[in-house]
């Protein structure tokens, strides 16, 4: 078997066996396939698709490319979430506690930011002392005393992702949903899970800008997921609006700790809810939406989450790093909110330092956006919209118009529900 020869078949629409993409997969890992074969290979499925068989048996390869975590041991259902990325999207931070306080066992193993989305390691290394990168031996006792832990990748697990991935990112092949498939699922199994959630998301604060490549992707991963023999279930939800009213790492950290105290913002509260009870679901553990409330105001998510973090070296006195410069956003006229375009926040975020514009950038911990007023919310002229937080003046200049044009005001407002579907079977 020669690689080209597997490349050729791809290329002119054929399905490709399991032998054959193991071969692949086993080579690029082992780097005897060299990156332009595997780019060629990577360019074929982006054009020619791959059936869900095929999707499957890459999903595994990839999986099995490293290690793969046995949480065997570990007490309870193992359960997880996972979200294809948005604008103010903290709900990983939230919902890893939230479930454990339910009864789950929840090994979450997360990314950094891409492009304008922010990640949940970046957000959890706002907190000081907040270790992202433990070893398999910590992250099974933070699992065990806490029920919930939250680390990052290890270069052991799904390699073959790490390295393809970075060629997709040079080639113009990110945008294929049978490689998006596999760069996910290939992950998440690896933690050894019993269940997934998937959040889906769409429009302009997402990757996915309709609600139609959504769904195409939320299908995939489910059939990827049930073909494998575990229980998987994608929500697709908007974002178009930002998810809270925070956008920025340590902003974000802080709108959490409202929410695992009984407050915060009803999107952000509601929707981490409703994640969890689709989690809690297909692990066969019941329990409704006010019980999961009870756990956020009663204090016991809260209790989780600081054992977690300082679990992981983190600090529980809540301090964060502030920004030198603290400047509203004023409403230019009266009227209803009526949009917040969530990918001009992202990249007004991006410009002031909240993410990286390079792989090898620092991130700013404690710039972005915060107060955000919120579709349907009534302001007069000269009202905050936002507050901006910044600790450069130069940054600030440059991001201000992005998050004033951000705004839309108008004389009514239509909500939409924010879970637009549900893939793999609705809640019993």
């Amino acid at each position: 078997m020669l690689p080209q020869w597997i490349i050729e078949k791809k290329r002119d629409g054929a399905e490709l066996s399991g032998e054959e993409l193991r071969f692949l997969i086993q080579g690029f890992t082992a780097g005897s396939i060299p990156d332009y074969q595997m780019a060629a290979f990577a360019m074929a499925v982006y054009f020619n698709g791959m059936t869900p068989r095929e999707t499957a048996a890459l999903t595994l390869e990839m999986m099995n490319s490293g290690d793969v975590i046995d949480p065997a041991t570990l007490p309870g259902i193992k359960a997880d979430k996972h979200s294809t990325g948005g604008i103010g999207d903290k709900t990983s931070l939230i919902l890893a506690p939230l479930a454990a306080a339910c009864g789950l066992t929840v090994p979450m193993i997360s990314g950094r930011g891409l492009g304008i989305t922010g990640g949940t390691l970046d957000k959890l290394e706002a907190i000081p002392g907040y270790r992202t990168n433990l070893s398999e031996k910590e992250f099974f006792q933070t699992l065990e005393n806490v029920g919930c832990s939250i680390t990052g990748q290890t270069a052991q697990l799904a390699p073959a992702d790490k390295k393809l991935y970075a060629l997709r990112d040079v080639t113009g092949t990110v945008p294929s949903i049978p490689l998006i498939t596999a760069s996910i699922m290939s992950k998440k199994l690896a933690e050894g899970l019993d269940t997934l959630v998937l959040d889906v998301k769409w429009g302009k604060g997402a990757f996915m800008k309709t609600i139609e490549q959504a769904r195409e992707l939320a299908t995939a991963m489910v059939e990827v997921g049930t073909q494998m023999g575990k229980k998987v279930r994608a929500l697709i939800t908007d974002m178009n609006t930002p998810l809270g009213r925070a956008a920025g790492n340590a902003l974000e950290v802080q709108e959490c700790l409202e929410v695992l105290r009984g407050g915060g913002p009803d999107d952000l509260r509601e929707l981490t809810v409703e994640l969890t009870a689709h989690m809690l679901d297909l692990s066969n553990v019941r329990k409704t939406r006010d019980e999961i409330f009870q756990c956020l105001e009663n204090g016991a998510a809260l209790k989780k989450f600081e054992a977690m973090v300082s679990a992981q070296g983190g600090s529980t006195d809540w301090k964060f790093s502030e920004a030198k410069i603290q400047e509203p956003l004023l409403a230019p006229a009266d009227g209803i909110v009526t949009a917040v375009d969530a990918e001009r926040i992202g990249k007004g975020c991006l410009v002031l330092g909240a993410g990286r514009q390079k792989t090898d950038d620092s991130v700013d911990h404690a710039v972005g956006i915060a107060q955000m007023k919120k579709p349907g919310e009534t302001v007069k002229k000269g009202d905050p919209l936002a507050v901006i937080f910044s600790n450069d003046w130069k940054k600030m200049d440059e991001s201000f118009p992005m998050f004033g044009k951000s705004f839309e005001l108008g004389d009514s407002f239509e909500p939409s529900p924010f879970v637009c579907e549900v893939i793999g079977g609705e809640l019993i």
